[in-house]
């Protein structure tokens, strides 16, 4: 829990304003904080990112509508300097590289659900050998590595 002394602004764990006034008693209803001067700060979740460039950092509290002090964020960019081209460059490199090598994962795991179909004891129908066939193929698909759902082959039963 973090608290925001009034007078100063300064934002700190509520274990370190207990260190600050090592004499004091706390109360189990937060209470003597205010007492204190130092208002509760409430916790709000961090909006995601506008884009893969981005990141979100916390920022300074601020007073919602009601006059209670929350939790804020801002976007800031993720590289910065002489080399943020090159270094958004091969960030977005890194991320389609992980992305289609879970798409390939997911493509390998479904091949070997219907590998049993491909043992010499079991005759492969023509559409499993085609259903498999486009799942090899998944990496040419035109959506790749954006894959949608209905991009995908439809297993046949």
């Amino acid at each position: 829990m973090y608290y925001r002394n009034r007078d100063t602004g300064e934002v700190l764990f509520g274990g370190d304003v207990r260190k600050l006034h090592k004499k004091v008693s706390f109360r189990s209803d937060g209470g003597t904080f205010s007492d204190l001067g130092y208002d509760e700060i409430a916790s709000t979740p961090p909006p995601a990112p506008s884009t893969n460039l981005k990141e979100v950092k916390t920022a300074a509290p601020v007073q919602d509508a009601n006059g209670n002090w929350v939790e804020s964020y801002e976007e800031v960019d993720m590289f910065s300097g002489p080399t943020k081209a090159d270094d958004e460059a091969a960030h977005i490199a890194r991320l389609v590289a992980d992305k289609e090598t879970g798409i390939r994962t997911d493509r390998d795991q479904r091949i070997a659900l219907t590998d049993w179909t491909a043992l010499s004891d079991v005759t492969m129908t023509a559409d499993m050998a085609t259903y498999r066939q486009a799942l090899r193929d998944i990496t040419i698909h035109s959506n790749f590595p954006d894959l949608k759902t209905e991009d995908w082959p439809t297993k046949p039963e």
